[in-house]
């Protein structure tokens, strides 16, 4: 198949107005000294300052320097989710706009994608210039990621990736799940997933634009990509087989109790009422969470067939592409 470019670098951003000039400059350079036919996509994530004129002006300057300006901030996940609907290379890179991710690393992950055939390959920032505030609860969140995936990554949440392009068109990204896109992809099939030690430069402009939310927003999307991903065509299975249980479990102890009063199975000799005893209201409460647990199944089921796609942004402006 022929693609339009070998590359297509995607660079979400948000308030990098100052580092945007000198990003562009690098990324030209590392892509004309290995004859790389590419484009630039800078998708502006909702940015308040002036990003969006200084996108304009380089977009106006160099055509391969494209443009996408969200009417306001949806996420890091919306903004590479936009980006990877509008790429049109064979392998498509993604990294930071903040200059901690180097351009330089772009041909060897070219080469890992192309020549050596990988599906993804994740960079790891062995050695990292963040403070430890940063560093000790992104340890945790690959050590977790690591053992609900099954996937050996030391880095998930590193900006400067690559994919084959049939990865990013096959997938779809939001909330803040951009961090597990290993994840997503590997249970879409793409299985090959590679990692490269990859520099990380210390910050020259501005201020990170994530704060402590980020770890528990990003707990929370890694419970729902694990479930989703597993039962998202079979939700039936899930909510289903919890439903059983509760039902089968509750008409069990119902059963019992019943025979119990019946034959007077009591050692004392006493008659006890069932209602009297509080294991009715547990079998009461098991039976009734298991048929509710068998409509959500069904709902969930219906839900799954009718829905459409969920990843739609308000965009205000484009440079360089047509507008859809």
């Amino acid at each position: 198949m022929q693609y339009p470019y070998d590359i297509s670098v995607v660079v979400p951003l948000f308030n990098e107005e100052e580092s945007l000039p000198e990003l562009v400059r690098w990324i030209k350079r590392v892509m004309h000294a290995h004859e790389f036919s590419y484009e630039i996509i800078l998708v502006d994530d909702g940015s308040t300052d002036r990003s969006w004129d200084v996108i304009h002006d380089l977009g106006a300057e160099d055509n391969t320097v494209k443009g996408i300006s969200f009417n306001r901030n949806y996420g890091k996940s919306a903004a590479l989710n936009e980006g990877f609907k509008r790429c049109s290379g064979e392998v498509v890179i993604t990294m930071d706009a903040d200059l901690q991710d180097s351009p330089e690393e772009i041909p060897a992950l070219y080469d890992m994608i192309k020549h050596q055939k990988f599906d993804m390959v994740s960079g790891w920032k062995k050695k990292r210039y963040d403070p430890p505030s940063k560093t000790v609860p992104t340890k945790l969140f690959n050590a977790a990621t690591r053992k609900l995936s099954g996937i050996q990554l030391h880095d998930f949440n590193c900006g400067l990736k690559a994919y084959r392009q049939l990865l990013v068109k096959s997938i779809e990204v939001h909330g803040e799940m951009h961090r597990y896109i290993p994840v997503i992809a590997k249970w879409n099939g793409f299985t090959k997933i590679g990692e490269k030690v990859v520099q990380h430069q210390e910050r020259r402009y501005g201020t990170t634009k994530f704060g402590l939310e980020r770890f528990v927003y990003g707990f929370l999307d890694l419970l729902s990509i694990t479930f989703v991903s597993r039962f998202k065509k079979r939700p039936m299975h899930f909510f289903g087989t919890l439903g059983t249980l509760s039902f089968v479990v509750g008409l069990g102890i119902t059963f019992w109790l019943i025979v119990q009063k019946v034959f007077q199975l009591y050692g004392d000799g006493r008659v006890r009422d069932v209602v009297d005893q509080p294991l009715f209201f547990l079998a009461l409460v098991a039976v009734i969470v298991g048929v509710q647990l068998f409509l959500a199944g069904f709902l969930a089921e219906m839900v799954s067939m009718a829905s459409s796609r969920r990843n739609e942004y308000l965009i205000r402006d484009r440079v360089g592409m047509i507008k859809k």
